[in-house]
């Protein structure tokens, strides 16, 4: 993106579009060239246009607003499948729970990035395998390979998500650090919505009850079937068109979460080893355990994303590597739980599919920590903590791809 801003910079035409193509990659490329700028007056106007944030919402380009109703519609009718064709809903939400949301958002921001036909079969194509591939499966609901394919395939349909809200430049470590980004501000404005949503359900129960009229029956069939998908359709439209709703609310939270959550750790690590509960022993508590390290994973790479765009080091740097460094103990405790069980019952496709996610996490914090350590120490940029996060995305995709289409052939559909 720099190189091409430096090309264009006497086509006002050009940046326009360039910046319109993705303006959050661009706005942070043009930063880090301003200082070879200085002297033009293009980049006197560009920093006056960042600077400013108008108070009105925009509701997009020409026709988008169109289309993201027609999504929310086309999402709300796949989630009402089981009741049009008479479909058990626990064959049909298990398996295609992903299929409701993802494949409008993607169709989204393939059309938002202009991307080729070709691009847009791609996508079709890989979507269309996986829904008739997790439809085929046999229904066995004991099945454990079934249910680990259910879990992991919505992250498949994420980095595919990745893909197509990259663009054109989904292979730069750049586009991926914005999508991290968008997930955190989406995940925000799907929480405001949420909670605007409750309220007027609530008011409007209540409204209706005082006149005789029961909506437990609409709510149940209509609004929650077609309320609940619209939810992330609508927080990635608003949050694409309007960053300036929640971009300076997520790293508030980043950085107020970041420090809580260190705590928080080293408080339970403690209290594990006072309380005698351990993760060896008790199946129940393994899953809780590890459940909990995906969620200071997810915190860790959300808060890394947002930290990349800064250019000094902080005490936020300090706080992500204590925080790294007690995940990588959590993790440790969670790998030696998960072999020790192995050594004692055998393998399982579950004990598998843990076994192998603590795995990747693990040196994955090792990397992470590893980068953290150097950019305090001044030996490499802050960015290049960032690329750490953004480059293994694939290799979970890979492990996630593996689980979901090799797991059921491995253990024989158990």
């Amino acid at each position: 993106m720099k190189d091409k801003i430096l090309t264009h910079i006497d086509d006002p035409v050009s940046l326009e579009k360039l910046y319109r193509s993705n303006k959050s990659l661009f706005k942070e490329s043009f930063s880090e060239i301003s200082t070879q700028l200085q002297a033009k007056p293009v980049a006197e106007f560009w920093n006056a246009r960042f600077s400013y944030e108008s108070s009105s919402i925009s509701w997009g380009e020409k026709n988008e607003l169109f289309y993201v109703a027609i999504g929310c519609f086309i999402a709300g009718m796949i989630a009402k499948l089981p009741a049009i064709f008479s479909i058990s809903e626990d064959f049909f939400f298990p398996r295609n729970i992903g299929f409701i949301v993802f494949p409008v958002l993607i169709a989204y921001f393939a059309w938002k990035n202009k991307l080729s036909k070709q691009a847009v079969g791609i996508f079709a194509g890989i979507i269309s395998i996986c829904i008739i591939y997790i439809n085929v499966l046999p229904n066995n609901l004991e099945s454990d390979t079934l249910t680990l394919a259910c879990i992991h395939l919505p992250l498949l349909l994420w980095v595919v998500l990745g893909v197509s809200f990259a663009g054109k430049e989904f292979k730069k470590i750049n586009p991926r650090l914005d999508f991290l980004r968008f997930n955190g501000e989406a995940a925000v404005m799907c929480a405001v919505i949420g909670i605007a949503g409750a309220l007027l359900t609530a008011i409007s129960f209540g409204l209706f009850e005082l006149i005789g009229i029961d909506m437990e029956p609409i709510f149940e069939n209509y609004i929650i079937v077609f309320g609940l998908p619209s939810v992330p359709i609508l927080a990635a439209f608003l949050t694409q068109t309007n960053p300036q709703l929640v971009n300076k609310v997520t790293p508030i939270i980043a950085k107020l979460f970041s420090p809580a959550v260190l705590v928080m750790l080293t408080v339970y690590l403690s209290a594990i080893f006072y309380t005698g509960k351990d993760p060896y022993n008790d199946r129940e508590f393994l899953l809780i355990f590890n459940l909990l390290l995906i969620g200071v994973m997810a915190l860790i790479f959300f808060s890394i994303a947002e930290h990349s765009a800064k250019a000094k080091i902080s005490l936020d740097i300090w706080v992500l590597m204590l925080l790294s460094l007690v995940t990588i103990i959590v993790n440790g405790i969670a790998l030696s739980a998960i072999l020790f069980r192995i050594s004692e019952w055998g393998i399982t496709p579950n004990r598998m599919a843990v076994l192998g996610s603590n795995i990747l996490m693990l040196i994955h914090l090792l990397i992470i920590t590893f980068k953290i350590f150097k950019t305090i120490k001044g030996k490499t940029k802050d960015l290049e903590v960032g690329k750490s996060i953004a480059s293994f995305i694939p290799i979970y995709a890979i492990w996630a791809a593996f689980v979901v289409f090799i797991f059921p052939l491995l253990f024989n559909f158990q």
